[in-house]
């Protein structure tokens, strides 16, 4: 961290001492990727090298904090976090396992559950079949280097996508599994984003805190004839994930 304490706040212009601290905190993590997931020095420290007053330091780390650069650990002190993962989940119909390959990272699968069961009316809705009608329901874990990234749940219509209850998803592509055993052409999804918090048993299973930020997607897959084929809610740590858009100019 000397690099961190050899500068200096410009107390002569008129910027919120809070704010230049900010950029020089992000410079840092920005610059030296040796830091990642070492601490920073304590408020106390940093107060008082920049001769400022803690809460002004506090204030600095928050946004920091709230924008995903550092994490804060109880009892262990504040560090800086991992670099997200960039995601082109809203881009580009691909599987998760690909996806994390072209990134260089390795991908990997638990499955936490895998039914049959009577859809709801959202589902029925979302696969254009009656309330009731028979689904598959797949639970997964995903993760990337060992680290669960997201969680996801996936229906599916029992009767033409049924031959994937004897196959091992932790090992097979679902999507792979559809197009190559089921005969079917996937041809396009439709995505929808938000922003949620992570509920106990998310918290757990990502292993991040209970109300942590999480990017919840709703997924429709249509087959070649645009029927719907696969309804997916997918929720992504907040921490670990970042997605990119591709806007064309009209």
């Amino acid at each position: 961290m000397t690099d961190l304490f050899s500068k200096t706040l410009n107390k002569e212009v008129p910027i919120p001492y809070y704010y230049q601290l900010k950029e020089i905190l992000l410079d840092y993590i920005k610059n030296h990727h040796e830091g990642r997931d070492r601490p920073i020095p304590t408020e106390v420290e940093i107060s008082a090298h920049f001769n400022i007053s803690r809460p002004t330091v506090r204030q600095a780390i928050n946004e920091l904090v709230v924008e995903g650069y550092l994490i804060r650990q109880k009892g262990k002190g504040t560090f800086v976090t991992k670099p997200k993962i960039s995601q082109a989940f809203l881009q580009v119909l691909d599987s998760f396992n690909n996806e994390m390959i072209k990134k260089g990272l390795e991908p990997s699968t638990k499955i936490l559950g895998l039914e049959v069961v009577e859809c709801d009316e959202k589902t029925g809705e979302a696969l254009g079949i009656p309330m009731g009608s028979r689904t598959i329901q797949l639970r997964r874990l995903r993760f990337a280097n060992g680290e669960p990234i997201v969680y996801v749940v996936t229906y599916l219509p029992y009767d033409r996508c049924h031959p994937i209850l004897d196959k091992n998803l932790e090992y097979e592509s679902l999507y792979e599994i559809l197009r190559q055993v089921c005969g079917l052409s996937l041809l396009k999804a439709v995505r929808n984003l938000e922003a949620v918090l992570a509920n106990e048993y998310e918290a757990k299973i990502l292993e991040i805190d209970k109300g942590a930020p999480i990017q919840y997607i709703k997924s429709v897959t249509y087959l070649a004839d645009e029927s719907p084929i696969e309804y997916s809610l997918a929720k992504y740590r907040g921490d670990r994930s970042q997605f990119t858009f591709e806007l064309g100019i009209r």
